[in-house]
Order: C-alpha cells, then structure tokens, then sequence
C-alpha cells in the first residue's frame, strides 16, 4: 500500500484497449465516408490545400478520401508499436496524441468537403478560416482531455491474505490504497454513442445533410452518461473514502472516516444490484461494474453502499482499521 507514481507501472485496462480499437476504427470511417458521401456534389478534383484565402493544390476525391485515413492508420500503428515496448509514464503521451490528431485528420477532412461542396471547379472552392481555429482548438481540447484521464493511478496492490478483515498499521505510518474497476461493454457502448454524436455533427456542418443538433446533442450526452457510469477510482486514506467516477474522476462522493461505522467485502451480481451502472434499492447504493467481490460500508446513518472493485479486501481492511483508529480504538 504504498504510493507509487501515478500510472508507472498500471496495464491497460480493456476498456482503453477496447475503446482505442473503437476510436481508431470510428475516425478511419469518418475519414474514408465524408467524401465519397459528398461525391455527387464535389467536383472531380477537390482543393485539399490553400495558400492563404486561395486554394492551391487538388487531389481526386478519392484520394481526398483515402490519403489522411492511411495517414491516420499510420499513425495509429506507430502509437501501438511504442505503446507496446513503453508502456506506464508514455501512456497519457499517446492517449493524447490519438485522441488531438483524430479530432484534427476529422475536424480536416470536415473542412475539406465544406468548403468544396456545391462547386464545379477546385479552384473555386471556399476559403478557410474559422474552421481552422475551430479544428486546432478542437483539437488540442480532446488531446488535453485524453491525457488528463489517462495519467488517473488506478493500481490495486496484491491480495490480502484471507481471514485479515482489518489491517495492523505501525503507529505514524501512512497508508493508501487505491483500487479500479470498469465495464467494458460500457465504455464500448459509450464510445459508439460518441462516434454517432461526432458522425451527426460533422456531416450537419459540412452541410451533407440537414442540420440534425438535436440528435446530435441527445447522442453526446448518452454517451457522457454511459462513460460515468462505466468505470470507479476508489481510493482510501486517512481522509477518508472517496469514489470518483468515469475516466477523470468526476463527479466523485467522499466520506470521512467520522461518517462511516464499517467495511466488509460482499458478492454481488447485477441482478442482486438491479443492473449494471449507478444503482439505488432497498440494498442501498450500489455502483456495479463487474460480477464479484465489492467493497461494501455501512454510514453512520444506517446506508450500505457497494463499489465493485479490485482487491477489495485490502480495502475494507484497511478502512476499517482507519475507521477504529480515528474512533480511539485499539485493535
């Protein structure tokens, strides 16, 4: 239980793997789909570079359509390739980089169509401007938001040895523990929900299809629900317990050791909490992600609430032995 650097040594969960594959897949298509949607009003050669207000080089549109996607895929494989020889202190670095430059190839290619949409010649394709801006602070939003969720600690410690319910701490000595669970199809659901939100923006923008905002919006915030309620940092200290959820943590609920009378581990399935995700019965709060062993406290109000997590033995162990030494306790 000791701390080490956040996200040093921390495998990939499959729900990054999962929706990295996703990501990359859903830019690909964007990608390839935009043009060849727009082929019957784009000219045959499409201004894909200008020099200042005025458009300067051309490419055929299907060239325009498979250029940046081999561009991307390239990308995309040399990402995978360092990821795979240096994994821990590079992985905000390159969930960063997949994250800005598809958001850049697609915010690009979206400008591309628009600005060739409706002409006759490549020479008289619209001038960019604002969707530059737009494109690069785009960009660098989704670049900062990947490597922001990326950098989270979410390592559990080894296996408690059975029998322990609570931890024997040396006097003046600190501890942690920190724990995380996600569910896959979750995030898979999440990332498929947001592609479908950036598909339906793009192609409004761009003016392939008229503009359809709302589902656009209804779209991106499903998705947002469903990336909360996929994944759970659990961390207790002598703070206290907090659970924050989703990939940056946020939102996030913290008990002080005051609030809490007890810990204990339980097994839970999804049909004993009501489902999957953020779930309230007559068993309390319950946040499941996973079948199997969940961290359990029971408040000093009488309510239980339950996190689905890793190690969760330790946890409770240890909370316990926090909760009895704030109380003067002696174990």
């Amino acid at each position: 239980m000791k701390d080490e650097e956040p996200g040093a040594h921390r495998p990939a969960s499959r729900g990054a793997l999962w929706g990295a594959v996703a990501w990359t897949l859903g830019v690909t298509a964007l990608l390839v789909t935009m043009p060849l949607a727009a082929r019957d009003r784009l000219p045959e050669q499409v201004a894909t570079h200008w020099n200042g207000s005025a458009p300067d080089s051309s490419m055929s549109v299907t060239a325009a359509a498979l250029f940046p996607a081999g561009v991307w895929l390239v990308m995309t494989l040399v990402v995978a390739a360092a990821f795979r020889f240096r994994p821990g202190r590079a992985r905000p670095v390159f969930a960063a980089t997949l994250a800005g430059t598809g958001v850049l190839l697609t915010g690009a290619q979206a400008s591309v169509v628009h600005a060739n949409l409706d002409h006759t010649r490549w020479q008289d394709a619209a001038p960019l401007g604002l969707q530059v801006a737009l494109t690069l602070l785009a960009s660098g939003t989704a670049g900062a938001l990947a490597w922001l969720a990326a950098r989270r600690p979410a390592a559990a410690p080894a296996a408690l040895p059975p029998g322990a319910p609570v931890l024997q701490l040396p006097a003046g000595e600190r501890a942690v523990w920190l724990s995380h669970a996600a569910n896959v199809p979750i995030q898979v659901a999440a990332t498929i929900l947001g592609l479908g939100a950036i598909t339906v923006l793009l192609t409004s923008s761009t003016g392939l299809t008229d503009g359809h905002w709302p589902a656009a919006v209804c779209l991106a915030l499903a998705a947002v629900a469903l990336l909360l309620a996929s994944s759970a940092h659990v961390r207790v200290t002598s703070q206290g317990l907090h659970v924050g959820f989703g990939p940056f943590g946020l939102p996030a609920r913290h008990w002080a050791l005051a609030e809490l009378e007890s810990a204990r581990v339980e097994e839970r399935g999804a049909g004993e909490a009501g489902g999957w995700g953020y779930r309230i019965n007559d068993r309390g709060t319950t946040v499941m992600l996973r079948r199997g062993e969940c961290l359990v406290v029971r408040t000093r109000r009488g309510t239980d609430f339950a996190v689905s997590v890793d190690d969760a033995e330790r946890g409770a162990g240890l909370l316990n032995s926090l909760i009895a030494t704030a109380a003067g306790v002696n174990l």
